[in-house]
């Protein structure tokens, strides 16, 4: 049971993972490549829809991490787990102090309504989420590394 549990859990964090890398590294750069108002409202109708779905996602990789830690205390990688779990808790403490706060903003500005300093609000959001990129990358290696 607690392969299965590996497994789920690897899959889950590892989806998690390569969408954030794509929002990062190919969404991201599909809509600043748009013109101003079209790059522009798909990142506000992107905030919305990940907004809604990011969070969820975050909490059950953190409850599964937290589950295979407790299941598999006794067995080697434990703390490899124990690790890629504080990572986690890390990453949702960046997205709520950092990035959530700037997408709330985000995700109601039209081209009518937008603050003048957007753009810049936007570029400090990226550099944001190419931390917490990296942080879930490594939670993510971690685990796949208890799996040895």
């Amino acid at each position: 049971m607690l392969n299965a549990l590996e497994v789920f859990t690897i899959v889950v964090v590892g989806v998690m993972v390569g969408v954030e890398f794509s929002v990062a590294f190919v969404i991201n750069r599909i809509l600043n490549a748009l013109p101003e108002d079209s790059g522009q409202l798909g990142r506000s109708h992107g905030g919305r829809m990940l907004g809604a779905v990011m969070p969820v996602w975050y909490i059950a990789s953190l409850a599964l991490v937290a589950v295979w830690a407790v299941a598999g205390w006794h067995r080697p990688g434990a703390g490899l787990v124990v690790t890629a779990g504080a990572l986690l808790i890390l990453s949702v403490v960046m997205s709520l102090l950092l990035l959530v706060p700037i997408n709330n903003r985000g995700k109601s500005w039209t081209p009518e309504n937008r603050p003048a300093d957007w753009k810049e609000q936007m570029n400090r959001w990226e550099r944001y989420h190419y931390v917490r990129v990296a942080v879930i990358i490594g939670a993510f290696a971690l685990l796949a590394a208890a799996l040895t």
